[in-house]
């Protein structure tokens, strides 16, 4: 399978809502389920904008299948059991990349391939996408947008009144911001939730320390997880951990978000959704730059959209494909959730001001995948990686950290 970074969505060609509209059996079958984990803050905004598109474009009902649980921790779960037990929902959302081999290895997932042809996609997609997409010379998902996980979101006021007035470039820099927070008396200096938001963070350590290619390495195999340059990283990585909130295990992102709302926090890993849920809760004194030594590196994730082996409504599926792929449904989308259109035939001024920072850095930045959001591992990949991440939160012993990941990397070379 493809692992290399996403490209740029390009041009596509909406089709009439009467493309959309269904066979004569479909007076019985008009009921659309949708499994998400967007059921909070920016996230369940932006599905609410992507349902409006969907109810204008395609004559079907919209059913919510949303499984709270950020990143989908909770939702997967959910779904691997009702795969399992052949009760598919019609649609449901995973991260393009690595994460979908586990799906289309136990052929749970429909080839797009010709609807891809029929809608004109191969055409209006770039092939690096394509590429990407492809397994086998098959494509499996929708993408229905990017997000650009290593941005490092601070509390403006909190920083100012420590006296922290130069963003941090560099991990010396953030070392020396931390604590002077912490001598100011922030509780949680760097704001941090549990397993996953965990891995995002060691990410971003490691693509500081090792590079965008040698950090590619460590998922492809061109990287020994256990050289000194890893473990150096891991080194920063712990002390990192030192200046967050000692109750992280305990937290989901959204929970670590609010200490930095609160100004319990200055600063806070986490990709760019994060602003639209502080939109949504009425926070607007934050300020956000590329995580610190990251560079022009531009980490990044997608969700999309499949369908699945078994879904009862088909043809509502591909109508709700078809929105997800749509100049109106991505804009819908997009700018309540925060990331950006996974086309590139919009208008940057159309949206907010960190999205127009984000489209034009997707553009010009290099591009490293995400292992935490599937985009650079299989989901055994991610839970071994969660699971290593959350035993080291509380042993804090580097070299099983060290030999945890390789081994869980290993998991999805094999």
């Amino acid at each position: 399978m493809r692992r290399a970074a996403v490209a740029a969505v390009g041009a596509l060609a909406l089709l009439s809502p009467a493309a959309c509209g269904g066979a004569d059996s479909e007076a019985d079958q008009k009921d659309v389920e949708v499994f998400t984990w967007w059921a909070d803050g920016g996230e369940k905004a932006g599905l609410d904008g992507l349902v409006a598109t969907f109810d204008e474009q395609c004559d079907y009902s919209f059913v919510n299948g949303a499984v709270a649980g950020g990143a989908g921790s909770n939702a997967k779960q959910v779904l691997a059991s009702r795969l399992q037990q052949g009760d598919a929902p019609d649609t449901f959302q995973a991260h393009a990349g690595a994460e979908l081999s586990d799906y289309i290895a136990a052929g749970q997932v429909e080839d797009l391939s010709a609807l891809y042809e029929e809608w004109g996609l191969t055409e209006a997609l770039p092939s690096g996408l394509i590429d990407n997409l492809s397994v086998d010379g098959k494509i499996y998902s929708v993408p229905a947008n990017i997000h650009r996980a290593n941005v490092l979101w601070t509390n403006k006021s909190v920083l100012s009144d420590a006296g922290v007035t130069a963003e941090p470039t560099t991990m010396a820099d953030f070392l020396a911001a931390l604590e002077t927070l912490k001598a100011k008396g922030v509780s949680a200096p760097l704001a941090i939730g549990k397993d996953w938001s965990q891995l995002m963070l060691l990410e971003a350590v490691l693509i500081s320390d090792l590079g965008p290619e040698g950090f590619n390495g460590l998922w492809n195999g061109g990287t020994d997880w256990n050289s000194p340059d890893v473990a150096k990283g891991l080194e920063n990585y712990k002390q990192l951990l030192s200046y967050t909130n000692a109750d992280r295990d305990t937290y989901d992102w959204t929970d670590a978000g609010k200490l930095l709302m609160d100004g319990k926090a200055g600063f806070f890993l986490m990709g760019d959704w994060a602003p639209s849920d502080f939109e949504a809760k009425g926070f607007a004194d934050f300020g956000h730059v590329a995580f610190p030594g990251n560079g022009d590196t531009f980490q990044w994730l997608a969700d999309s959209f499949v369908l699945p082996q078994g879904a009862k409504n088909p043809e509502g599926t591909k109508c709700w494909l078809k929105t997800v792929g749509s100049a109106e449904g991505q804009q819908a989308f997009n700018i309540k959730k925060g990331s950006i259109p996974a086309r590139t035939d919009v208008t940057a001024t159309d949206y907010p001001a960190y999205q127009q920072s984000a489209i034009e850095a997707w553009k010009t930045a290099t591009q490293v995948p995400s292992c935490a959001h599937g985009a650079a591992c299989s989901q055994g990949a991610v839970e071994a990686a969660n699971s290593a991440i959350g035993k080291f939160s509380s042993d804090q012993d580097a070299a099983g950290l060290q030999k945890a990941m390789a081994a869980a990397a290993a998991l999805g070379r094999n």
